[in-house]
């Protein structure tokens, strides 16, 4: 929201932020909002219809899902959306059953020549745990914010884990990178800007730095051999062995959650959106600064009564 406002002051148009979510009272950016509506979740047959009928009402023209699971019910229904003239920051749906799920991303990224980790189903490595280094991770298939991801040294690490719906990766070693990257609506890479996760919590960077890195500049340009069709603001993961090869083993396909470093290094996606929605002359471009630090910090709302 901050890099929206800022974007919206630097174009000279008043932005107006609805904030929605299934418990607004709970949500700090409900509070921190210009207007907080509840909502039922995404999972929920009506929250289509729901979103729908509050962008009508209130005249919304942008909307941008933060979450995995409302990429997809977002997508199946852009139709929807565009007949009311809102626009959805979400890619096709082809798009997201590629990246939402992690053993078909993994197949994706090689087949278009982009390194990543050797990937099987659970169930087949337990059958084989040779097939594999000794060191592995286990994760849901369709998981995210790194919940349910359990790191092993062998099979005996991973019993009583049900395999339906479990993937195992060779567990890598070096550096981790998250790149920021936004794609034109013809899918021609914009920019990406890679920084490194110097330190994480829950799945999200909290201290990064921008880097520059032609291996990670050079898969971003790949990436939409992988992904046919993808458009906008996205975010990939990838370690960088000490020997300089590289694995990609995430894509994200939405903001990121460590976007705000980008922004700050000059790749300001939020304006490009704007600029788009509004049918403004396009700055989008691959100008961004290198070695920008950010060092993050809790921050808390407090409400009286």
């Amino acid at each position: 929201m901050h890099a929206f406002r800022e974007d919206a002051v630097r174009l000279g148009i008043d932005l107006r932020i609805l904030a929605l979510d299934v418990a607004p009272e709970l949500s700090a950016a409900c509070h921190v909002a210009d207007q907080a509506i509840e909502v039922p979740r995404c999972s929920d047959p009506s929250f289509v219809a729901t979103v729908a009928a509050i962008c009508g009402e209130h005249g919304v023209g942008l909307l941008v899902p933060t979450i995995d699971p409302e990429l997809m019910p977002l997508s199946e229904s852009r139709a929807q959306f565009d007949q009311i003239g809102v626009h959805v920051v979400v890619p096709q749906s082809s798009v997201l059953r590629v990246t939402g799920d992690k053993l078909h991303t993994a197949t994706q990224l090689s087949a278009v020549g982009i390194p990543t980790p050797r990937s099987m189903l659970l169930a087949d490595y337990m059958r084989d745990p040779d097939s594999l280094p000794s060191s592995v991770i286990a994760k849901p298939r369709r998981g995210s914010a790194s919940i349910g991801i359990v790191r092993s040294e062998g099979p005996e690490g991973l019993v009583g884990i049900e395999p339906e719906g479990y993937l195992v990766q060779e567990c890598l070693v070096g550096r981790e990178y998250t790149v920021n990257a936004f794609y034109s609506a013809e899918s021609e890479l914009v920019t990406a800007v890679p920084h490194e996760r110097l330190e994480v919590r829950a799945g999200e960077v909290s201290k990064g730095r921008t880097v520059r890195s032609a291996a990670l500049h050079e898969c971003a340009i790949k990436l939409p051999l992988a992904l046919p069709g993808v458009s906008g603001p996205l975010c990939f993961q990838a370690i960088v062995a000490p020997s300089g090869e590289l694995a990609v083993f995430e894509i994200n396909a939405r903001f990121g959650g460590g976007y705000p470093l980008a922004h700050r290094a000059g790749a300001r996606f939020s304006q490009w959106l704007l600029e788009a929605t509004l049918g403004l002359p396009s700055t989008a471009c691959d100008e961004w600064r290198e070695n920008v630090l950010m060092l993050r910090f809790d921050e808390a709302v407090y409400l009286d009564g």
